[in-house]
């Protein structure tokens, strides 16, 4: 909030008819601040501020003058769109911030601005990711596919780790999407891929809920694989993945994360206990759900509550169909 004032501050000494460029930088500078502080607080007002005042800063901020801070404005306005459009639930914000970072992509010089282009690229990528998991089929998740890659270009592991190891993530995110809707194990291998990457800088030292939040997907993956493959080795990996991810996802620490860790492990060992023989899997599933579920009707999840009383009853009638056949 403090950063907000000094920039209110500022611009009262700062008229735009006097000098515009340095009125539109502060305004630049109050639009990321107002931006972040949306974030941090929920709701949306903050960020349809950030909204207004980025777009104002770009009446004097203009290609003509300065491409280089015309694209990075553009930039800053997708980013707030995306933000706004995935807290508001509003796809046309999602393809205002696609349009916002293509604008700022035509103003880049690669060559000379790579890593500023690598992060527009990355940040077209975030944004059509979100409106592909939004509408039918796989085109917008594939153009995030191809913006994720064109980052890692310039993004390399050497120069950027950090920026390199989030771009793997959100690539495996999309991968798996993709993998999801189109069948077969080609996209579900490279999301495989693309989280051991990221896995490789985001150390549970270094970042533990970061690495937690990768492991969690990996076991994702890696049980849609299992599940399409033959054997319980996928299956096998996903669990020993689940159960990493709950070192760190601990009930105390995250209850939501580690409540939908422990569906996603409950759902992969029913999976298992319905390929192997016995009942122990299935009985270790059913209790895993019901302490999921547990959590999440104490969260008020609702949409959370829904599946996991599905997975719930489903792991039961698996179990008691084995236990019939027994006898």
């Amino acid at each position: 909030m403090e950063a907000v004032e000094v920039f209110r501050a500022a611009l009262s000494e700062l008229p735009r008819e006097r000098v515009p460029l340095a009125w539109a930088f502060v305004q630049t500078n109050l639009g990321n601040a107002l931006a972040s502080l949306g974030e941090r607080e929920g709701g949306s007002a903050r960020l349809e501020e950030a909204v207004q005042v980025i777009r104002a800063a770009l009446q004097e901020r203009t290609r003509e003058r300065d491409s280089f801070d015309w694209a990075m404005t553009q930039n800053i306005l997708g980013s707030v769109l995306r933000v706004l459009g995935e807290r508001e639930g509003k796809a046309e914000l999602l393809k205002e911030a696609m349009s916002a970072h293509l604008e700022a992509l035509s103003g880049l010089n690669r060559v000379s601005f790579p890593l500023e282009w690598a992060r527009t690229m990355s940040n077209l990528g975030l944004a059509a990711g979100t409106f592909g998991e939004w509408v039918e089929g796989t085109a917008f998740l594939e153009k995030a596919r191809d913006a994720y890659r064109m980052a890692l270009s310039e993004w390399t592991r050497e120069r950027a780790p950090l920026d390199w190891a989030e771009t793997q993530y959100n690539l495996g995110n999309v991968l798996r999407l993709i993998g999801a809707r189109k069948g077969g194990t080609a996209h579900l291998k490279g999301a495989i891929e693309a989280y051991r990457e990221a896995l490789l800088e985001q150390t549970r030292e270094r970042a533990p809920l970061d690495w937690a939040a990768t492991q969690n997907n990996l076991g994702i993956v890696l049980g849609t694989l299992g599940e399409r493959e033959r054997g319980t080795a996928r299956l096998e990996e996903a669990v020993q993945v689940f159960r990493a991810a709950l070192l760190e996802r601990s009930r105390e620490r995250v209850p939501l994360d580690w409540a939908m860790t422990q569906s996603n492990l409950g759902a992969v060992l029913c999976v298992l206990g319905k390929r192997e023989n016995g009942t122990a899997r299935l009985e270790e599933a059913i209790e895993i759900h019901r302490a999921a579920l547990q959590e999440f009707q104490r969260l008020g999840s609702t949409d959370h509550v829904a599946l996991s009383e599905l997975n719930l009853k489903r792991a039961k009638g698996i179990l008691e169909k084995r236990k019939r056949k027994r006898k």
